[in-house]
């Protein structure tokens, strides 16, 4: 099934699309890593002003009332720039938080929250850090990161996820995804072999095709996820559309690291910060085993 998003939430992705652009995330993201959060901040502050986060609070406590389908453009948006902080984890946070002093704060973009599931992320620049049922918690050591601009803390009471949060998870990894099978197809194009552009080769194509084709078929299960918000089946069907993600963004990781060689994994090119998080994300969240086992049980 395809579903198409009308002419707001479109005009919604492509004004978040142009700020971040416009912000240079990649930069932000190699500060962020170093522990520098002042531009991820400032970032923070203009998604907030282009109403992220008031779509993820109800209209009572200062937001435009809980949109899920508009959250899933966004977080596909900011998967899409690699933009580091805890965006997802304080999206979740808002649904998980009732009726809480927080949520205008959120709505406003002056609070950074941060959820243990089962490691907090970014627990150092938070403001807030919860555990997926609602406890606040201290921060504690910090763990090895497969993606250095996902900085992870262990949290005494971290475990288990919540559903909404798997959702906005797998709408990122999309965003990771499509700008993953971009920079592969533009480098194919330009990359020459023996002559030729490496895109000229049939071995090429064919890899960058069956990722292309993963892709689409994981977009559908992400925003059909999101319209089953509040009904039975979004349990099952954001555990569909997390497998489809994963593995959909984890294969292009893999694609865009054989069609680049050696340079795409090093840490002055871009498409590394994609490759990284890309691995990271596979595992948050729920595992893609725990995911299928979630989909098989609802069957």
């Amino acid at each position: 099934m395809k579903f198409v998003l009308d002419a707001e939430q479109r005009m919604f992705g492509e004004t978040l699309r142009r700020l971040l652009a416009d912000a240079g995330t990649a930069k932000i993201a190699r500060a962020w890593a170093a522990g520098d959060s002042g531009p991820g901040r400032a970032l923070w502050t203009a998604v907030a002003e282009a109403g992220v986060f008031a779509v993820a609070v109800p209209e009572a406590f200062g937001g435009a009332g809980r949109l899920p389908v508009e959250l899933a453009v966004a977080a596909e948006e900011l998967g899409r720039a690699a933009a580091p902080g805890p965006y997802v984890e304080t999206l979740a946070a808002a649904e998980l938080l009732g009726e809480s002093p927080w949520l205008p704060r959120i709505a406003e973009g002056e609070a950074v929250v941060t959820l243990a599931v089962p490691h907090a992320l970014d627990a150092d620049a938070a403001d807030l850090v919860l555990t997926a049922d609602r406890v606040e918690r201290k921060p504690g050591e910090a763990l090895a990161s497969l993606d250095p601009a996902r900085r992870l803390f262990r949290v005494e009471g971290g475990g288990g996820f919540t559903d909404f949060g798997v959702l906005l998870c797998a709408a990122q990894q999309i965003g990771l995804g499509q700008a993953l099978l971009d920079v592969s197809v533009e480098y194919a194009k330009t990359r020459q072999q023996f002559g030729r552009p490496i895109g000229e080769y049939q071995a090429i194509k064919h890899h960058l095709a069956t990722a292309m084709v993963e892709l689409e078929f994981a977009r559908p299960l992400v925003y059909g996820a999101a319209l089953s918000y509040g009904t039975p089946d979004f349990a099952r069907d954001v555990s569909a559309a997390k497998v489809a993600a994963s593995e959909a963004s984890y294969g292009l990781a893999k694609t865009a690291l054989q069609v680049h060689g050696a340079i795409g994994y090093t840490d002055e090119y871009d498409p590394s910060l994609w490759i990284r998080k890309a691995r990271a994300l596979y595992s948050a969240w729920g595992s893609v085993a725990e995911h299928r086992a979630r989909v098989i049980a609802a069957l």
